[in-house]
């Protein structure tokens, strides 16, 4: 039953820092889907807020209705770190104004929940005053760290907490919300979360099922396998391969290069491509597309494998490795279950995937035991903030209030082939 609109609505702001690539604005625009679509249906009340990044282009992606973008001066990073992306200031003065304008943000806007994606306390503590503000002055604001199932290495971890005191982020904070399965990858346990933080944490499950797909703008010719790169800053090397691979008879390829490849790489793969393989630059959402494709190629970044895992598609991650292991930690935990096969990236070759899709096509992959339903456990839990109830964090199946136990691997389909630890074993 639909609950009838009304009083004032619930207002929210989704922060993410957006260095690279648009996986960070992508996920916390899913999770505003979900709030906009599940708090009226479940309290009544109208939801409206602000995704607030640095992403090049995010203000022209579609919004959840009610929803606008703030955006703020992009950054980058490079061998050295973090430095402005366009601007000719230096990077203090950079999160300076960005940190200003997140702080006018909370103070004219006053949201009833922030969502906080992956860094605590921003690019060089940049939200610090304005949390802080929003603490002293909205004291009734309930504020969420959001953190992907994977952050990286406990070492590179390790060293970023050190910047961000786990007794600052306790009294900034109200909960952790980590957008994963702990039987594939338990990130209080590796190291990856500081032990003062593990009673904060609620698994939410992975963002995958529900997420509202825009419309394609291409139609592909069926049969198709599809290659994707993300944002495609990184993924030459995959593109490269994918472009002179041999498709499976029968069938075409649509290669993804992500809007973020630069022109001339760009240009190299469509002049590379085969006669069976289509380029495209990009497409609105990449879901679709690989919900209807034969077979998947991807890196192994958090959306695609998101979008990918609420599928039945046959799926290869080539993950990146560099700087971050965060896509081969995802990768290996998801090959060891059963849902995905990998290919290290040193291992990549034209041959190598030919080889893979020439399998891949003629099965399909069951991922039933994997905790999918993300965006609906967000949508629940926002419509328990919009209705006032306590505001402590769910104790759902997956709650760090509970005792989550290691499994055993679950057998992997029998259409899905024998996944090793380190990569799939390809015959060229």
């Amino acid at each position: 039953m639909v609950a009838t609109t009304t009083g004032k609505p619930m207002q929210v702001v989704f922060y993410s820092h957006d260095s690279q690539g648009l996986g960070h604005f992508r996920r916390n625009r899913a999770l505003a889907r979900a709030l906009s679509d599940r708090v009226p249906e479940l309290t009544g009340r109208e939801v409206t807020g602000l995704l607030v990044n640095g992403v090049d282009g995010a203000d022209g992606m579609s919004t959840p209705q009610g929803f606008d973008v703030v955006t703020l001066p992009a950054i980058g990073k490079g061998t050295a770190g973090y430095g402005p992306r366009h601007l000719g200031i230096g990077m203090a003065d950079l999160t300076s104004l960005r940190g200003e304008i997140v702080r006018a943000t909370f103070r004219r806007f006053t949201p009833d929940l922030v969502v906080v994606d992956r860094h605590a306390l921003g690019v060089g503590r940049e939200l610090e005053a304005g949390l802080t503000h929003l603490r002293q002055h909205a004291p009734g604001a309930h504020v969420v760290l959001g953190l992907r199932e994977v952050l990286d290495q406990p070492e590179a971890v390790q060293a970023e907490w050190a910047a961000t005191p786990a007794t600052l982020v306790r009294e900034l904070f109200d909960e952790i919300w980590v957008y994963g399965d702990p039987h594939v990858h338990d990130l209080r346990t590796t190291g990856e979360l500081p032990g003062e933080l593990a009673d904060l944490v609620t698994f939410q499950g992975y963002l995958a099922k529900g997420r509202v797909e825009d419309p394609l703008g291409i139609e592909p010719e069926r049969p198709y396998i599809v290659t994707t790169v993300g944002g495609g800053s990184d993924g030459l090397a995959l593109c490269a391969a994918a472009a002179v691979a041999e498709v499976p008879e029968g069938y075409r390829h649509v290669l993804l290069t992500g809007p973020q490849m630069p022109e001339a790489d760009y240009q190299a793969v469509v002049e590379a491509a085969s006669p069976r393989t289509r380029v495209v630059r990009s497409v609105p959402d990449a879901a679709g597309l690989i919900r209807d494709a034969s077979a998947s190629v991807s890196m192994a970044g958090y959306n695609t494998v998101c979008e990918t895992m609420a599928t039945d598609v046959p799926a290869l991650f080539v993950p990146r490795e560099k700087p971050r292991q965060e896509q081969l930690i995802r990768a290996r935990g998801l090959a060891a279950l059963g849902m995905a096969e990998m290919l290290r990236a040193d291992d990549l070759t034209p041959g190598a995937l030919t080889s893979w899709w020439t399998a891949a096509v003629e099965r399909r992959v069951d991922r039933g035991a994997l905790d999918l339903a993300g965006l609906e456990a967000v949508g629940r839990r926002g419509a328990e903030l919009a209705a006032g109830q306590a505001v402590s964090p769910v104790a759902g199946p997956h709650s760090s209030r509970q005792t989550v136990s290691p499994v055993a691997p679950v057998p992997a389909p029998a259409a899905v082939l024998t996944a090793r630890e380190e990569s799939i074993d390809v015959a060229v």
